[in-house]
């Protein structure tokens, strides 16, 4: 009798597995159909990989002078060449995911952040407040963000701190209007009603239901943006107004154009590492995208 309990009772235990196996099956599927967010996110790993452990990846240190033949193409010794000073390009450019990649999600989270909450705050409050934040908006979007990058940088000086506060100030604007949007669709569906009538403050309303709502959208933002913002980074140090003393693609690309003899690698590598980054973020952006949407996630 003991032996027909024990077997009752182990064959009523439930199988584990099936979650775990229904869960590897849809990563599978995920995969499956979204074979370029996982190229995308292959590459944003890749450069995350580089930027953290670059003093052991890169065989050299970018700033030395003379560790090669000045201006050569690739070699067993020197991967992607060197430059008209002699350093090795491959140091360079894995050091130069550093600063990309830190300017990148930094400035990215700052942004989105502070357009989040004005764009939340604006179209659940409405009225003369929500007319005079969108007019302003509207004149900063109707600003040319690379002239604005300029001014912020000339004014502030050339330095890390200042890189990040311009290129996050550029994308409040843009992610404010969108995120306005959306609040103001989900300000009236019935459970921001039901958490009225139950006399739920603003900023119970705003922060406990709806930002939760918002989440989904803004990392979608965030990540399609930071592909634009390494771009505007790199745009900022060719120009001469990124981070001096430091190594970044942009500022790379920039020396290959007064080198003498032209050497193409030494501005290819630089320009396919910012296109390659760009690309990645860009792909991983329209997947999630697609994850995220109601109206795709039955798909998958």
């Amino acid at each position: 009798m003991a032996t027909d309990a024990t077997a009752t009772i182990l064959t009523a235990e439930p199988d584990l597995r099936v979650p775990s196996t229904r869960r590897t099956m849809r990563i599978g599927r995920v995969v499956r159909q979204n074979p370029l967010g996982v190229f995308g996110i292959m590459v944003t790993l890749m450069m995350i990989v580089c930027a953290i452990f670059a003093p052991i990846i890169a065989p050299y240190d970018p700033q030395k002078v003379g560790v090669g033949p000045t201006s050569i193409g690739p070699t067993s010794d020197h991967l992607f060449g060197t430059d008209d000073l002699g350093r090795d390009m491959f140091s360079r450019v894995v050091y130069g995911a550093r600063i990309s990649l830190t300017v990148g999600f930094t400035s990215v989270i700052f942004g989105t952040l502070v357009a989040t909450m004005l764009g939340i705050f604006s179209g659940y409050v409405g009225g003369q407040l929500d007319n005079f934040i969108q007019r302003v908006v509207d004149t900063a979007i109707a600003f040319p963000a690379l002239l604005l990058l300029l001014i912020l940088s000339a004014i502030l000086g050339p330095s890390l701190r200042t890189l990040i506060i311009a290129v996050g100030i550029a994308i409040i604007p843009g992610v404010t209007r969108v995120v306005r949007g959306a609040v103001l669709s989900e300000r009236n569906n019935q459970y921001v009603e039901a958490a009225r009538a139950l006399g739920a403050s603003t900023p119970r309303i705003l922060f406990r239901h709806i930002a939760p709502n918002i989440v989904a959208l803004s990392i979608i933002i965030m990540t399609n943006l930071l592909g634009a913002v390494i771009l505007a980074e790199a745009a900022l140090s060719f120009l001469g107004l990124g981070i001096p003393s430091s190594v970044t693609w942009g500022q790379d690309v920039d020396f290959a154009r007064d080198a003498y003899p032209i050497n193409v690698s030494q501005a290819f590598f630089p320009g396919l590492a910012i296109a390659l980054t760009v690309l990645g973020f860009n792909l991983l952006g329209d997947s999630l995208r697609d994850i995220f949407d109601p109206r795709l996630r039955g798909r998958l």
